[in-house]
């Protein structure tokens, strides 16, 4: 099966951005695409079916049901210096930039 992978210079570059819009064009010209991401840091989650967060870009990617194997560890940003940790759905700690 072959696959793509973007890559980008840094931080809201528009990686997810590019990615949704591959995702949908070739899901358009009868494609199956299924997209991965798998770190994201951001407060813009989307719940899925089974009311868990992943990544929005990652959600609305390919117009199908996302899942967390989607995009596995979610980072939610709390203050300046520190997030929470969400594993496979599961919050796990929060923690700060420093550690």
């Amino acid at each position: 099966m072959p696959a793509l992978m973007i890559q980008g210079a840094g931080s809201n570059v528009g990686k997810s951005l590019l990615v949704a819009g591959l995702c949908r064009a070739a899901r358009n010209r009868g494609l199956t695409v299924l997209p991965f991401k798998p770190q994201n840091m951001s407060n813009n989650a989307a719940v899925t079916a089974d009311g868990v967060e992943i990544g929005r870009a990652q959600a609305l990617a390919c117009g199908v049901e996302p899942v967390t194997d989607m995009n596995p560890v979610l980072l939610k940003p709390e203050s300046e210096t520190g997030a929470q940790v969400i594993v496979q759905a599961r919050r796990l700690t929060t923690t700060r930039a420093r550690d």
